[in-house]
């Protein structure tokens, strides 16, 4: 009797150890006509060597898919996942059906038909101001979201490094604003699912792929912020992160392959050397440490040599532009990336998108360092990134020194970071910015009182070469909570003044005439064709002056940038190379009027901004 019970037991248990469960599939759907392949990643519980089949449901019945076939079936190193290589004809629902012995574990799976004409799709670029907001501290708009059941961390506004409440529904709720202030662009930093027990606000160490953060919202409610920002002529970017996951993410219990993180037996952190990617004396190790080390301790490294990784990330990316209508992406740490897979990775999204903007953040100097990573950039190891835009660092750096107080003449640093402008493969093409979420604001560097020199910034923001990307309150002049600590992370990402509930905002003279500075400038911007699309000339600076001409065949557009604290003449006949070919009406930009050119002057820390007509 002993034996026939134990020996019942042990073929219960034998069973229940075969059985198989899909717990989730990647991408969550897809379309028809994609030129990326589709591959599905399966994983739950014992599915190596599973027979799976695809059907589809004929009234009460279930019939082999006419529309959606398995071309190719993989095992992983695991035996919890599957991956699928399909062919993808017909839209539809179809079920996966996972069999051993018998067994069933079967999965609903949606194939829609893709958006019409998506090489029609106007991206970002040099006619747009982007608005870069980090959604934990902007806005607050449904305070239930603010702490979940199944995340981990919850919300504290008192820790700098906490989470603060902000969500999707605060940003709806304040596009008015970011629209009115002349913004045409929204870049959040990343709003996917971040579980890490410390510091998840940031959204960095992503914990599921396709899954907006709960405390955010959910990608329902992304989708109707991407529509909602189309409707009053905004476009969004979706800040993205291939180089690393969260230690949180759900496949780190289990990884599909050994070798789909980049493993060690201790703990290694990148090297930061970003020149071992173009170097040609770097030594391999070096280039390893720096494309394989981690980026921290709580961000494993993808090993996007791995094929199946490098396949999952450009579905990941190519899924949510065409189910939220994206208009471009950024791209987290780029350099820190496995640089032949990235460069495919780029292809394979623009094959898809052509019309797409991807910038890269490539957070180096000197410029040389900047331009290698730029599409079509003439490398002489005969490298292309596919990369269309990248981040102009050294122009971000001069630009905050030449206007800090104590910085007398160092305006021409900027004269002399423009100039080279001459190695970028595309110099229109370039993300320009006084700071973001990872800098000190710039009103801590700049130290003025004033405001003067925040004028001085956003005019040059405004009107040179490339895609102007401000920071997400800067235009009120806010300052970091530790100003004196510049590089504390979570001081210098401060709450969104009054867009909390219960809280208003009331602004004093100064930071409300700073706002209106910027909304005309930028609204002026929205509409002057010539620094959508002109060339530019510039002048050698002069005791800490600068002029330079944005124009083209219609008109053009002149800046005097006075950093000094003194009155300083214009000398305007020094300009005859541009002005004898514009002899029509100037005006004055700021004062909108009329105006004399040659006898204007320039006020202490203060710019002049003339439009020139034929």
């Amino acid at each position: 009797m002993k034996r026939t019970i134990f020996s019942t037991l042990a073929l219960s248990l034998t069973l229940f150890a075969s059985a198989q469960k899909i717990q989730r599939v990647e991408p969550l759907s897809w379309w028809t006509e994609m030129h990326c392949p589709l591959t599905l990643m399966l994983q739950g519980e014992n599915l190596q060597d599973a027979t799976v089949t695809i059907m589809q449901s004929q009234g009460r019945k279930q019939v082999p898919a006419d529309g959606l076939a398995i071309r190719q079936q993989r095992n992983a190193d695991s035996p919890n996942y599957l991956f699928l290589d399909m062919d993808v004809t017909k839209p539809g629902t179809y079920i996966i059906q996972v069999q051993k012995g018998k067994k069933k574990s079967s999965w609903t799976y949606t194939i829609g038909e893709r958006r019409a004409n998506p090489a029609a799709n106007i991206s970002y670029g040099q006619q747009d101001v982007i608005y870069l907001i980090m959604p934990d501290r902007f806005a607050n708009g449904d305070l239930s979201n603010d702490n979940t059941d199944n995340t981990t961390e919850k919300a504290n506004r008192e820790a700098l490094f906490g989470r603060h409440g902000g969500d999707i529904q605060g940003i709806i709720n304040h596009l008015d604003e970011i629209k009115a202030l002349g913004a045409t662009a929204i870049w959040n930093t990343p709003l996917l699912l971040d579980n890490e027990a410390h510091q998840s606000y940031h959204g960095y160490a992503c914990a599921d792929y396709y899954h907006i953060d709960p405390r955010y919202g959910s990608n329902e409610l992304y989708r109707e912020l991407v529509n909602i920002s189309h409707d009053k002529g905004l476009k969004m970017i979706m800040d993205i992160v291939p180089n690393h996951c969260g230690g949180a993410h759900w496949w780190m219990q289990d990884l599909p392959f050994a070798d789909w993180i980049h493993q060690y037996p201790e703990f290694t952190r990148s090297n930061w050397q970003f020149s071992t990617g173009f170097d040609p004396y770097a030594a391999e190790a070096d280039r390893i440490g720096m494309n394989s080390g981690w980026f921290d301790t709580s961000m494993p490294d993808m090993n996007l040599d791995n094929p199946d990784v490098l396949h999952y990330f450009q579905q990941w990316a190519i899924w949510w532009i065409e189910y939220a209508n994206l208009d471009g992406l950024r791209v987290d740490t780029y350099p820190y990336n496995e640089k032949v897979p990235m460069s495919q990775w780029c292809k394979a999204v623009r094959t898809e998108y052509p019309g797409i903007n991807i910038v890269g953040e490539c957070w180096t100097r000197p410029t040389s360092s900047v331009a290698y990573w730029q599409a079509d950039a003439p490398n002489l190891d005969g490298f292309n990134s596919n990369l269309p835009c990248v981040m102009d660092f050294p122009l971000q750096e001069a630009m905050t020194a030449a206007f800090g107080n104590g910085h007398r003449g160092s305006i021409k640093r900027m004269y002399e970071v423009l100039a080279d402008d001459y190695l970028y493969a595309h110099p229109d093409n370039i993300l320009i910015f006084d700071g973001n979420h990872d800098t000190p604001r710039v009103r801590d560097v700049l130290k003025d009182r004033s405001f003067d020199r925040n004028k001085l910034v956003i005019t040059m923001l405004a009107t040179l070469r490339g895609i102007p990307q401000l920071t997400y309150g800067e235009e009120l002049g806010l300052v970091s909570v530790m100003p004196d600590d510049v590089g504390n992370h979570g001081a210098l990402r401060v709450d969104y003044p009054g867009n909390w509930p219960g809280e208003t905002r009331q602004l004093p003279a100064e930071q409300n005439d700073l706002l209106a500075y910027y909304t005309h400038l930028l609204n002026w911007r929205k509409n002057e064709t010539i620094l959508h699309n002109g060339k530019l000339i510039h002048y050698m600076p002069s005791d800490n002056t600068y002029a330079y001409f944005r124009y083209n065949d219609q008109g053009a557009v002149f800046v005097f940038i006075n950093a000094t604290e003194e009155e300083k003449n214009i000398s305007w006949a020094r300009y005859s190379q541009m002005t004898s070919q514009y002899q029509g009406n100037v005006v004055d930009v700021l004062e909108n009027k009329a105006v004399d050119p040659s006898q204007i002057t320039a006020k202490p820390l203060s710019a002049i901004i003339l439009k020139l007509n034929k």
